[in-house]
């Protein structure tokens, strides 16, 4: 089965250099087919091995692809499953047996001694050397730096863990495979392993029976801490360190840790109704638990391998004392020993403390009291480094030692910065509820916006509660006290780095923010330092500005906003740091993929011009999804396509579905995303990445004609044709994706059928399984095209920004990486599921004509037919395995259908989701 995979690469050289990768797709494929036969029989095998051949027909344009649909007419819904089970856990297959292709491609890389690529530190710095950047420079660049991914309760991830695991196991057995070291024997006992693990895909169920909760999430946001980030962050953060220091030793940039861990995970309730008091404090101490529990792992591990004999080795003055803190260990004679025992016993104190439970590799020393902060600890810890360096260990430092000391640096007590996020809508209707109880005013609601700001700023002038005993509120009111307060007791027990922002989602005025200035205050979190000693808050008040009109104040919200001295004062008193949010999803959703990108870019180059006008440090933080309709995409260029002033050395961004397992699920992976993270962080700092020169302005202008032209082909199928609702509801299967069980969040803010109030998730994953591929490519094609018109001197300009100016390279090239996964003659079959035949033409029709002429211009601007031409890793992908892709369509439509005219059978239902979850693993970023 599946034995034709990878029979086309564009070059010889290509073909050559992808051979493992088809002997590894042939071997994988072989064995499911053989598991196939075994559990299911020949006739099953017979039926997906003709659906494959077939399928392999339609994209050779040899056969029809009516013909091939009327294969799964009226199967057997339980014979249909199958195949769709086999197609599914091919496209698993497929994606691992390229990851470890890729992997493979980078270490020969590296063996043949070719220079870094981009994206890699390694080359970064070399870029730097070649700059000859002054001290004085870099100081100012990287003074704060900092870069902090984000994980999000947003999962398109529609794996299990137990399907994960399983995953990792196969791709464990094809690496020691790959060593090409092993007997015959050992190879056949490697590829018993590897039919195993298949044999256990086919009989494990794919998708969850019952949807995740928050806490399954959090635990979910957990696992990649162990799975990488743990062993991953603190060596990136000590190597960055080190680099720096070394080429710019008076800069004294990067003391503290650059990388930086958050989540949202329990702290979002944004339209999550979910998030209790009780799921914050869950969150905030479970990963407190899980970073308290790893050192304690690791220092169980460090006490087995520290035999060190003071007969053997030389011991500091430092280390000796810290060993006779330990009265009752007699082993003077290996004080290291001594002293991790020492340092184990108290942190197991401060795990008792905090937790009140014990933990297995915890143990109790007489007189170690718990540590009060991580710096207590590190201290201790760089007792036995500066031992270890100062005679003749400092290999011995450098291994675990080093990793731990760099842990607790980068990860605290704390673990990550849990944000909270609630739209500005809810934390109004807060506020009017507590200043009406309070007797403030009795119609918060009813003021304009000088009124609003004025009564606000009053507030927060003193350190009067609003809130006393006996105080009645509505539920909503009542929870959001109680979050609140939760978050403040997250704050006291493991430190302000728990829960370092809190982000206003639908941020549109200056109101909004002081809104939650006055109910952190409530909580304790901000103290409004009356008596002259200033203002101060342990939580960033950020601003999250969404849609396209949103972004397009959002320069004069916070000028106005930095204007009320009252929270002039909290920023100041954080070093004049002001971090601010750009919304991706809803901006797009709001306007389409070309004015939202252009919407996000004027709006940093604004904010860039604020924080230069006001004197604050701007820090953006970019919600970016897994697909480039939700602002996803290749980070690195991403980061090097932001306008100038935009990065400076900080940096934060969410990461979220199954981009996620994508980049964190092994070391190998998390090093090398997260180099990428830092690579381009650096160089959009440090170095000239815009690249336009004296045609700025030039560009600028043409950019918001274009963007205003594309805004006006996207609203005009999306909100001003009629029908269009029906139609996006009826042709996808959104209204199916809310049984998928893969988040706890609804997918919908509010129980209308407003495009605007669905999430983004599902907006964008519905448009993915249909192929239609809609918010990442509608309203561009007929935007350049009506700006290009037939003067061919705008057509040579922006080909000329294509070659030279990142941010419209990224655009153009996110956009033609969509388009090649998107397929409209099987977007026709979604678009049959629609009954108004009318409705179904005009909508279609539309979507039919954008598609050509966005192909059309794309060759025009770029020169080139090929949507793929600089990215052979899609391109081999798209071409050989997308065939894999149509049954699954295919059998969606037909699961559809037979569900929307009444059929009850339950397996109709589970095959729909299981055919979510087979397209979505072959997409890899659908939502």
């Amino acid at each position: 089965m599946l034995d034709h995979m990878m029979a086309f690469d564009v070059t010889p050289k290509g073909r050559a250099a992808s051979e493992p990768l088809r002997e590894d797709i042939r071997l994988l494929g072989g064995i499911l087919g053989a598991v196939i036969r075994d559990q299911e029989g020949q006739d099953v095998l017979d039926l997906v091995e003709e659906a494959r051949t077939r399928a392999f027909a339609v994209r050779r344009q040899e056969e029809d692809r009516e013909e091939f649909a009327a294969i799964f007419d009226g199967l057997p819904t339980d014979k249909a499953m199958k195949v769709v089970r086999a197609f599914s856990l091919f496209a698993l297959l497929a994606n691992l047996a390229e990851d470890l292709h890729r992997e493979r491609r980078r270490a020969m890389h590296v063996d043949a001694g070719e220079p870094p690529i981009d994206g890699s530190l390694a080359a970064t710095f070399r870029k730097l050397d070649a700059a000859k950047l002054d001290d004085a420079t870099v100081r100012a660049a990287l003074g704060e730096a900092t870069v902090v991914p984000v994980i999000t309760a947003h999962p398109t991830e529609t794996r299990r863990r137990t399907v994960f695991q399983t995953q990792s196991r196969i791709k464990e057995a094809m690496r020691r495979r790959d060593r090409g070291t092993l007997t015959d024997a050992q190879t056949a006992q490697v590829e018993r392993v590897i039919h195993l693990q298949i044999q256990t895909l086919w009989q494990t169920a794919l998708i969850r029976k019952r949807r995740v909760d928050i806490t399954d999430e959090i635990e979910l946001g957990l696992r990649w801490f162990d799975a990488s980030l743990f062993e991953v962050m603190p060596l990136l953060n000590a190597r960055v360190r080190d680099e720096l220091g070394s080429r710019y030793p008076s800069a004294g940039v990067a003391q503290e840790p650059v990388l930086r861990a958050g989540s949202w995970i329990g702290g979002d309730r944004d339209g999550n109704p979910n998030v209790t008091p009780q799921v914050v404090a869950t969150a905030s101490g479970r990963a407190a638990q899980t970073a308290l529990q790893h050192y304690l792992r690791e220092l169980e591990a460090l006490e087995d391998e520290f035999s060190f004999s003071v007969r053997m080795s030389p011991s500091s003055a430092q280390l000796l004392e810290l060993a006779a803190q330990n009265t009752t260990d007699d082993r003077s004679d290996e004080p290291y020993r001594q002293v991790i025992r020492w340092i184990r016993g108290r942190l197991s104190a401060t795990h008792s403390e905090f937790f009140g439970d014990w933990f297995e590799a915890a143990v109790e020393v007489p007189g170690a009291t718990a540590y009060t902060t991580p710096d207590e600890l590190l201290a201790d810890l760089d007792v036995m480094d500066a031992a270890l360096r100062g005679g003749s260990g400092a290999l011995i430092a450098d291994d675990r030692l080093l990793g731990l000391r760099e842990a607790v640096r980068t990860f605290g007590f704390h673990l990550y910065g849990l944000d909270l996020r609630q739209d500005s809508g809810i934390n109004e209707e807060t506020i009017a509820e507590v200043f009406a109880w309070a007797g403030v005013h009795p119609d918060y609601a009813s003021l304009d916006e000088d009124a609003r700001v004025e009564l606000l700023t009053a507030e927060l002038a003193n350190r009067r509660p609003l809130v006393g005993y006996g105080a009645e509120f509505s539920e909503q009111t009542t929870k959001e006290l109680a979050i609140t307060a939760a978050a403040a007791r997250s704050v006291r027990t493991f430190g302000p780095e728990a829960i370092p922002n809190h982000v206003i989602s639908m941020c549109t005025s200056v109101s909004d923010m002081l809104e939650t200035a006055v109910l952190l205050k409530e909580a304790g979190l901000l103290d409004p330092g009356v008596g002259g000693s200033g203002a101060t808050c342990s939580v960033n008040i950020v601003p999250l500005f969404e849609t396209i009109e949103d972004l397009q104040v959002s320069a004069t919200t916070m000028r106005a906003a930095l204007a009320v001295p009252a929270y002039r004062q909290l920023v100041d008193s954080k070093d004049g740091l002001q971090e601010v949010m750009l919304g991706y999803s809803d901006s797009n959703k709001d306007g389409g993929y070309m004015a939202a990108n252009w919407a996000l870019y004027r709006a940093e180059l604004d904010l860039v011009e604020v924080a230069r006008e006001t004197g604050i440090r701007l820090r953006l933080f970019h919600g970016r999804g897994g697909t480039v309709g939700r602002g996803g995409g290749p980070s690195y260029e991403a980061i090097l396509a932001q306008p100038p002033g935009a990065v400076r050395g900080s940096l934060r961004l969410t990461e979220q579905g199954e981009i996620i397992a994508a980049k964190y699920a092994e070391a190998p992976l998390a090093t090398r995303n997260l180099e990428t993270l830092l690579a381009a962080t650096l160089e959009a700092s440090l170095l000239d990445v815009e690249g336009l020169g004296d045609d700025t302005d030039e560009a600028y202008a043409a950019m918001d004609e274009i963007a205003a032209l594309a805004r006006e082909s996207y609203s005009d199928l999306v909100h001003r044709t009629d029908g269009f609702v029906e139609y996006f509801t009826t042709s996808t299967p959104v209204g199916e994706i809310g049984a998928l069980n893969i988040g706890s969040r609804p997918s919908s803010r509010r129980a209308t059928t407003k495009i605007s109030d669905l999430r983004a998730i599902p907006w964008v994953m519905s448009w993915s399984l249909s192929r239609v591929m809609l918010p990442g490519w509608y309203g561009t094609g007929s935007a350049l095209q009506q700006w290009v018109g037939d003067d061919e001197a705008r057509l040579k300009r922006l080909r000329d920004y294509y070659e030279r100016w990142p941010f419209f390279q990224t655009v153009m090239s996110n956009l033609a990486q969509v388009m090649a996964k998107s397929d409209l003659g099987i977007a026709e079959r979604y678009s049959r599921l629609v009954e108004d035949e009318s409705l179904r033409e005009r909508v279609f029709s539309k979507l039919v004509e954008e598609h050509r002429r966005t192909l059309q211009m794309f060759a025009r601007v770029t020169g080139r037919d090929d949507l793929l031409w600089d990215n052979d890793n899609l391109k081999r992908s798209v071409f050989n395995r997308f065939p894999y892709l149509e049954p699954l369509n295919h059998l969606q439509v037909e699961f559809l259908q037979r569900y929307r005219n009444g059929d009850e059978d339950p397996q109709v239902q589970r095959g729909i989701l299981l055919t979510m979850n087979g397209l979505a693993t072959a997409l890899r970023n659908s939502g």
